[in-house]
């Protein structure tokens, strides 16, 4: 098949999940684009192109930073590819990491990618299903609120503060737009430093408010899911323990320096898949990431979930043949029932 992976930069981008999936894909025989955000180009007579790099077969490397090396190297050129000519576009880039001055990158990439579905080439996850999910904390509230710790969303501060009273004084803050444990905080009964903190936040749209749980200091678990059900390959689960080992800082970000870990099935995981799961198959969401505290479900990641890059260093499978084989699968559905499936469809079918 012919795959073009959407990340937010190629000069920049990290060998994150974007990039071991993508070197697996090219690894399997298959013709690998990938391009950033910025170079879809639009003409009203034409169909979409993309401004992406093919990888060619001379690209190799036995680590995925290698790999990526070659990839980056400016003497790879990129060119214009109409969309129509893939067979896949794996929209990849992650739209609450943009900058200030990149505002124009947060809703392109699904803008340009509902106009390529529209046209019939495979779009994952659904672009519609991203367009509703953008706000993938405010997605989180629709979810059944048995597995969701109490939550308040305003950008008003004596809202704020009657939810902190409620709470017995303790409650997570945290921007409505946001991730990678960026401007996050715990606040307790010490609270001299409340009304900056909300100003910070509120400065960039509306504010979260979420129960503390304490089992957080314990870390969190970052869960997989693909087309509704959890990740598996070799009889091993993409279930990942992330732990900070500063005892003062209550977020579990591998980004903020948290260690990975691997991490046992539960069955309050389970039924939180469970509950989940039907929401994800029924909205396109092929790919996507769950944060799980205990019991509870804290965060749901539907933009651009990562994790598989720290998996083979905990003694887990990639999780990257599983991934493009699925994939595979969707383009050989689409074949054989010759277009009659849905793009939300044929995105979560096992």
């Amino acid at each position: 098949m012919k795959i073009c992976f959407v990340i937010s930069d190629i000069k920049t981008e990290a060998c994150g999940t974007s990039v071991v999936i993508l070197k697996k894909a090219h690894e399997r025989g298959h013709t690998v684009y990938v391009m950033s955000v910025g170079d879809f180009i639009f003409h009203r007579d034409e169909n979409i192109r993309l401004r992406c790099k093919k990888i060619p077969a001379s690209v190799k490397g036995e680590t995925v930073e290698e790999f990526w090396e070659q990839v980056q190297d400016d003497k790879l050129k990129a060119k214009a590819v109409p969309s129509t000519d893939m067979d896949v576009v794996f929209l990849r880039n992650n739209p609450t990491e943009e900058t200030s001055d990149r505002h124009w990158a947060e809703h392109s990439g699904i803008a340009f990618a509902r106009m390529i579905q529209q046209n019939g080439v495979l779009v994952l996850n659904d672009a519609f299903a991203m367009s509703h999910a953008f706000i993938d904390k405010l997605y989180f509230e629709e979810l059944p609120s048995e597995i969701k710790p109490d939550s308040l969303i305003t950008r008003n501060k004596e809202d704020l503060l009657k939810f902190w009273e409620k709470m017995g004084k303790k409650m997570v803050l945290k921007p409505l737009e946001g991730s990678g444990g960026q401007d996050v905080y715990l606040i307790d009964k010490d609270k001299k430093n409340l009304n900056q903190i909300v100003d910070t936040i509120s400065a960039k749209g509306y504010i979260i408010a979420q129960e503390f749980l304490p089992e957080v200091s314990k870390g969190d678990v970052r869960v997989i899911l693909m087309n509704g059900k959890l990740l598996e390959e070799d009889g091993e689960k993409a279930i990942i323990r992330r732990v900070n080992n500063d005892s003062s800082e209550f977020r579990s970000n591998l980004a903020l320096g948290a260690k990975a870990k691997k991490a046992k099935l539960t069955p309050e995981i389970e039924k939180i898949v469970s509950l989940t799961a039907p929401k994800l198959i029924r909205d396109g969401l092929f790919f996507v990431g769950l944060d799980i505290v205990n019991d509870k479900l804290i965060e749901i990641n539907v933009l651009s979930p990562g994790g598989l890059d720290y998996c083979e260093d905990i003694k887990l499978p990639a999780f990257t043949d599983t991934v493009v084989a699925a994939i595979e699968r969707k383009i050989e559905y689409k074949k054989y029932y010759k277009n009659s499936l849905t793009n939300k469809e044929l995105a979560t079918m096992d």
